[in-house]
């Protein structure tokens, strides 16, 4: 597989277009800098999907979108996601739903897999750390979901899909409107079956650890004249996620019983011929409770509030100041009892950029005020330097911050909760390049980030403390072209994360990567494939195991059988490859007896049909 990345650069600049039908690219983003603007003024690394994007690839997940990003990777250890940007842990990476945050403020981490792909229409993600902005979290980068809306006149959708595993897909939603008002509706009930999830085939955990997912969608936006809008958002997904706790005496099948909700409201508005308002209010909700674990049956809750008023200036005609202020309120709700259980924070906020003939800028700094951790500062700047008129170059330097969790701060003696933590932080070196060269569009880009004060579990005094230093760098390409009529879009990345204390490398983290996608379209039909590599990694911090690289290969096939009927298959890992991403300890007896080392499976070879029906009206 080293040998096959190598390869690559010399892959990518053989690739020349030769087709009409360019692989057009998503041309706006709005979480760079919290305002719609156009991608090429987003000084900061992204990668955007569309609506086209999630039905082209047939993703019927978050994460099946993002292990396409360069510098992100997914661990799937027996069931339960975590996601690494740019080699940054799960809690160090933001992640919105419009605009609303969503990860449990215990974990720190947030189930992309439990939301309903249906109801998104747009994700987007920036890497690198966009705390000047943001706030806590954007470490190692943003990840935000923009959830459908509706359109124009009377449109209703029926997908019905069916797979291997007992997997059962059904959707329904409708969506109108007229020039003013749109809406839309909709509902979802997926199930599956699963697979085993453990290799051990011991006691119940050789059952299958399946997944029940039932979610409702509402939204409606209203335009009141040509300068103001406004608009309600509610996202609903609950149900049941099946795992193994990797214990032999334990005679229950454990499971997750799990809720993620939430609900956004915005209004937006002129307020005079440069300056463009925007309030937005939301709440969100995320519950799990765990049933027949042997070590960790309870029910957790965490309720966030949110407020935010944003404002864009246009202070001349190559000047923009972006200024806002954010609240927010924690609400900690746990069978076990935690120190406390709520906490407020507050960030005012402020980025100019300037857009000159032959350099562009861009500055920004915030300050939060959070109950418990007190005050923190960060700042971002970037600049912008023109090569021809087809390329660019961008350097950049950001501090960014983590904040410690309810589990971090608060958990129960024994769980290692402690409320004398300090946030982690970070600093981030970059150095971008953009072309548009050989009718194809290529990004680079090669970062330094520092973090301090890690918040680890700490053996000596039996609960988390600020111990660790991390140092990662890393490389990052991407090119997205037509060969010979084919739309592809290839991504590789070469990341070194490492312990500073140790010099180990940090656990379950691939240093290369390469994931690759060609589709194309003959009239009604449609073919397309995606190749991916992962180098292996390390199963644990001391490096004294790893886990083996993997290949995987994915086709699909889609057919507009009528104006209204389009009917996909999809075939994950076509060539059944075993692969693991994370491992655990199965004892061979009662305490004190020993333990041996598993590895969790991966799914295999995997098949979906699905229909959609889009009745005219």
């Amino acid at each position: 597989m080293k040998n096959a990345l190598l390869l690559l650069p010399g892959l990518l600049a053989c690739a020349v277009a030769q087709a009409n039908d360019a692989l057009t690219l998503p041309d706006t983003i709005v979480t760079a800098s919290r305002i719609e603007q156009p991608r090429e003024a987003a000084l900061a690394a992204n990668t955007v999907f569309d609506r086209d994007d999630i039905e082209r690839l047939q993703a019927r997940s978050v994460p099946e979108l993002l292990r396409r990003v360069p510098g992100v990777q997914l661990n799937s250890n027996g069931g339960v996601l975590s996601y690494f940007v740019r080699g940054g842990n799960t809690a160090q990476t933001l992640v919105l739903v419009d605009g609303q945050r969503i990860a449990s403020a215990t974990t720190g981490g947030a189930r992309l897999d439990y939301l309903n792909i249906d109801n998104i229409e747009r994700v987007e993600v920036v890497r690198g750390p966009r705390s000047a902005v943001y706030g806590a979290d954007a470490i190692g980068g943003v990840i935000q979901i923009f959830t459908r809306q509706g359109q124009a006149g009377m449109q209703p959708t029926i997908r019905l899909g069916v797979g291997s595993n007992n997997t059962f897909d059904r959707s329904v939603d409708i969506s109108g409107g007229n020039e003013k008002s749109r809406f839309i509706l909709g509902a979802t009930l997926n199930e599956t079956e699963g697979f085993d999830l453990t290799e051990d085939n011991l006691g119940n955990d050789r059952d299958n650890d399946g997944q029940r997912t039932k979610s409702y969608f509402a939204r409606f936006d209203h335009t009141f004249n040509e300068d103001w809008s406004a608009g309600l958002s509610v996202n609903d997904q609950s149900g049941k996620s099946e795992f193994d706790d990797a214990y032999e005496f334990n005679p229950a099948n454990p499971e997750n019983q799990f809720r993620v909700r939430g609900y956004a409201g915005y209004l937006q508005g002129q307020l005079s011929s440069n300056w463009r308002s925007r309030l937005e209010l939301g709440s969100s909700e995320d519950r799990n409770k765990t049933v027949g674990s042997r070590f960790n049956d309870g029910q957790i809750t965490t309720e966030r509030h949110s407020a935010s008023w944003l404002n864009y200036i246009d202070l001349s005609a190559d000047q923009q100041l972006n200024v806002g202020a954010d609240w927010q309120r924690d609400k900690l709700d746990a069978t076990n009892g935690y120190t406390k259980d709520r906490r407020e924070n507050i960030g005012l906020f402020a980025q100019h950029s300037w857009t000159g003939e032959r350099i562009s800028t861009e500055l920004g700094v915030r300050h939060d005020d959070n109950q418990h951790f007190g005050e923190h500062d960060t700042w971002n700047a970037a600049l912008s330097i023109p090569s021809g008129d087809s390329q660019q170059w961008i350097v950049s330097y950001a501090t960014a911050f983590r904040a410690p969790t309810f589990n971090d701060l608060y958990a129960p003696p024994g769980w290692g909760g402690n409320p004398d933590l300090d946030p982690e932080r970070s600093r981030t070196f970059e150095l971008q390049w953009r072309a548009d060269l050989l009718d194809s569009q290529w990004e680079a880009s090669l970062y330094r980030t520092d973090v301090k004060d890690l918040i680890v579990w700490d053996s000596s005094t039996f609960q988390m403390n600020n111990v660790d230093e991390a140092r990662i760098n890393g490389l990052e390409l991407a090119v997205n072209t037509d060969l010979m009529g084919w739309a592809s879009r290839t991504s590789v990345s070469f990341i070194d994360p490492r312990d500073r204390q140790t010099g180990k490398t940090l656990q379950l983290r691939a240093k290369r990567t390469l994931t690759s996608d060609l589709d194309r379209q003959f009239g009604d039909f449609g073919v397309g494939a995606t190749w991916a590599l992962f180098s292996e990694r390390f199963a644990n911090a001391a490096n004294s195991s790893t886990l083996a690289g993997y290949g995987t290969l994915d086709l699909r096939a889609n057919w507009q059988a009528t104006a209204s009927t389009r009917l996909d298959l999809k075939v994950s890992n076509v060539l059944d490859r075993d692969y693991h991403l994370g491992t655990y300890q199965r004892a061979t007896g009662p305490w004190p007896a020993p333990s041996i080392d598993y590895n969790y499976k991966e799914q295999g070879r995997a098949a979906l049909l699905s229909v959609t029906w889009t009745p005219q009206l």
